[in-house]
């Protein structure tokens, strides 16, 4: 590796662990919600990155004394109420075949302060704190894809406002219990049309509004309650516990060990969290389940009903074997049963034996591809593991199923993993056969659904598939007809999706289909660098052509001083790589030396302008986020009473002006998580020294290979970049899709 081009006087020849000493920048890193779940920042949130790093919102600051945007749904109310339908349409597909799934703004003090909250994690200044044990903020949860409007990036319309009278009871409760007025409208969003008495009768129902922690509840409860209130009353324990579960949810679980949620509702101070539980579950706010644990030596654990008897035979666990007990919300046991269900169908629905036409494919391909066409031939579902070097093999395979007459469809992550598919194939991404996963979900793209709401194809490829969280992937493989085929595709060593589950890495562990590993490798230095990363070393490698710098700074001015530096001048001067063509990657929105604070200093100096449009001008490159969870890059064009008018990937897109603050950041600077399926030129990657707690391999292998032709690392966390390389790999995430399958679909062996 060399040192920064420009100038030469002020490097140093230095390997990325052994920088200059640097000293902690000042202020925090706020890090990426998602990589709360993944041991690396995130939010990068919240889509949040934005959160959503989502990872838990991917919007903007909100600005103070914003009444009427405070007053409009939040984007994750707007995607949920949004997903209803979807979901009843998996609960009555489920009841068919198996039955139900058993369930086991003046204002000051405390309002001001709840206020505040509110719209700061909303806003995506901060991130949802999370409340196991990790000191990452976790990302708000995205949501999965609702049917919109056929433009592949366009704004999705909001959901349907509540009725005024019942946003005006909700706000005269919420006066008397010295609540911010301005919650109203997503209170009764939340609660329904009998809102108003339901949060009377129960204060602590103030925790559905995302940003409301415990204690915020607590002191509206004691207001209206008085004397009532007591930190035993039932209702508070069903409503942290059920504010637990969405706590995990945005740290990636799908589920919660009941260990883990009754400690985690010790330190919320439920006296009993038994109780608190088995109130949940009676009421059907969260559902139990008992799976069996493999783990050789596994001690048995107590069952749910077991609990409930302290008088049963001592030696019926042993009896029974090892198993756990989890709880979880409804939402996300239904999609994870129902991707195990269809992902067996699937499996099942395929005829095992290749035909000849499959047969001649495979013999005139080679290596890898001659494999995987080979496993398709004769699986429903296949896994496909590999750089990006590697994404040649299912473009080859698409390329072979369509001279065969089938209907073949290829999908991504982002429109930008749609051009570089493209390439591989010598195709126009506009074609109709490669899509990006929203597209397709949305029918925006594709081929469109047949009569009864299933893909009109034979053979769907979804690359990127790190990136499908639990709904997302349901929807997905639910919509695939009988017979059709299914390859997964993906880098397992990139970060895991923003929202819940780790549907990818959980069907490489549970081994049900073939998994074909690509032995091709990225090219030059920095596909050796990435690569070695994705094992744990971070080695020093030869760039004769700078593809890769290393620039040590001292502190988080210097690296914002030397990462404007670097896009603006150094690298277009020494590689011809434009500005408009580096990204710069940082590990959260906050702090010193995030986002906000980069891409501030970048658009003073790339395109500097009064922000007449909400902080925002003709020029500036932009990180829309239309989803929780989902980020597209374009640039502002223009602004009018209509919104804010986008170019982003090709596509015009209008963003109301009540959705900006919500939805829209600038983009020269993003986080990992907002980046993770694109690639540019050039990126420059920058690690104040705040950053060295959030570090992890997944976040640095995904940042580090955001670089197609140059790699900048400001470097200011001395050795802790090499120790997060070699130590810290992704957070574990409580899933039951392991399991499932397990139970579903016979080991292929």
């Amino acid at each position: 590796m060399s040192t920064e081009p420009e100038p030469p006087s002020t490097t140093e020849n230095t390997g990325p662990g052994t920088p200059d000493d640097a000293p902690p920048a000042e202020g925090s890193v706020e890090t990426d919600p998602t990589a709360a779940t993944d041991g690396g920042p995130a939010s990068e949130a919240a889509a949040g990155e934005g959160a959503p790093e989502s990872p838990a919102a991917d919007a903007t600051d909100p600005e103070s004394g914003a009444d009427e945007a405070a007053r409009k749904l939040s984007e994750a109310e707007a995607e949920l109420a949004a997903q209803k339908l979807e979901r009843e349409r998996i609960e009555r597909r489920k009841a068919e075949k198996q039955g139900p799934i058993p369930a086991g703004t003046k204002l000051s003090g405390k309002a001001a302060d709840l206020l505040a909250a509110v719209r700061a994690v909303e806003g995506g200044e901060k991130p949802a704190a999370t409340v196991f044990a990790d000191p990452e903020p976790a990302p708000r949860r995205p949501a999965a894809e609702p049917v919109r409007r056929p433009q592949p990036v366009a704004a999705e319309p909001a959901a349907t406002a509540p009725a005024p009278d019942t946003v005006e009871a909700v706000r005269r409760v919420l006066t008397g219990g010295g609540a911010p007025q301005t919650l109203a409208p997503q209170v009764a969003a939340a609660l329904g049309e009998g809102a108003a008495q339901e949060l009377g009768e129960d204060p602590w129902q103030l925790l559905r509004v995302p940003g409301v922690r415990p204690e915020q509840a607590d002191g509206f409860a004691r207001a209206l309650l008085g004397a009532e209130c007591a930190p035993d009353d039932e209702r508070r324990g069903r409503a942290v516990t059920v504010w637990l579960l969405e706590q995990a949810a945005l740290a990636g679980h799908t589920a919660l060990e009941l260990p883990a949620l009754t400690a985690a509702l010790g330190r919320q101070g439920v006296p009993d969290a038994d109780a608190a539980v088995q109130s949940t579950l009676a009421e059907g706010e969260a559902l139990a389940f008992q799976d069996a644990v493999d783990e050789p030596g596994a001690a048995p654990v107590r069952t749910a009903e077991r609990e409930e008897s302290e008088e049963g035979d001592e030696n019926d666990d042993e009896e029974s074997g090892p198993v756990r007990v989890l709880v979880g919300l409804e939402r996300y046991a239904l999609a994870e049963e129902s991707l195990a269900d269809a992902l067996a169908r699937v499996v099942n629905s395929v005829a095992k034996e290749a035909s000849t036409a499959w047969e001649s494919a495979a013999a005139s391909a080679s290596g890898g591809t001659a494999e995987l066409i080979r496993a398709v031939a004769g699986h429903g579902l296949v896994l496909h593991t590999g750089g990006e070097a590697a994404r040649a093999e299912p473009a080859a395979l698409l390329t072979a199923a369509r001279s065969l007459g089938l209907r073949a469809v290829a999908a991504c992550h982002t429109p930008d993993g749609r051009r570089r598919l493209a390439a591989h194939l010598n195709a126009d991404d506009g074609d109709g056969f490669l899509v990006t996963v929203p597209g397709l979900l949305s029918g925006a793209e594709g081929p469109g659904r047949d009569a009864e709401g299933a893909f009109a194809l034979d053979l769907l490829i979804v690359l990127d598939a790190p990136q499908l969280d639990v709904e997302t992937a349901a929807m997905l493989v639910e919509s695939l007809p009988d017979g059709a085929r299914l390859v997964l595709g993906g880098d397992p060593a990139m970060l895991w999706s923003a929202g819940p589950g780790r549907v990818f890495a959980d069907l490489l562990a549970a081994r049900v289909c073939p998994h074909v590993a690509s032995r091709t490798p990225d090219p030059g230095p920095l596909g050796e660098l990435v690569s070695g990363v994705g094992i744990g070393e971070l080695n020093q490698v030869e760039a004769p052509g700078k593809e890769i710098v290393i620039v040590p700074v001292r502190d988080a001015g210097e690296a914002v001083h030397r990462t404007v530096q670097l896009v603006a001048d150094s690298v277009p001067r020494a590689f011809g790589i434009p500005a408009e063509q580096t990204v710069v990657v940082t590990p959260g929105h906050g702090g010193a030396a995030g986002t906000r604070a980069l891409n501030a200093a970048l658009k003073e100096r790339l395109n500097p302008g009064p922000g007449r449009f909400g902080g925002f001008d003709p020029g500036d490159r932009i990180a829309y986020s239309p989803a929780p969870g989902r980020t597209v890059q374009g640039q502002v064009v223009t602004a009018d009473a209509e919104g804010l008018h986008l170019s982003c990937a090709g596509a015009a897109v209008v963003v109301p002006k009540e959705r900006v603050e919500q939805s829209v950041r600038h983009g020269w600077a993003l986080t990992a998580h907002q980046a993770v399926g694109s690639r540019w030129p050039a990126a420059v990657v920058v690690l104040p020294g705040d950053a060295a707690q959030v570090l992890s391999r997944p976040w640095v292998y995904t940042a580090f290979s955001r670089a197609e032709r140059h790699l900048s690392v400001v470097h200011g966390v001395e050795q802790a970049l090499a120790a997060a390389v070699a130590e810290v790999t992704a957070k574990p995430r409580t899933t039951r899709l392991p399991v499932l399958l397990r139970t579903q679909v016979p080991a292929a062996g």
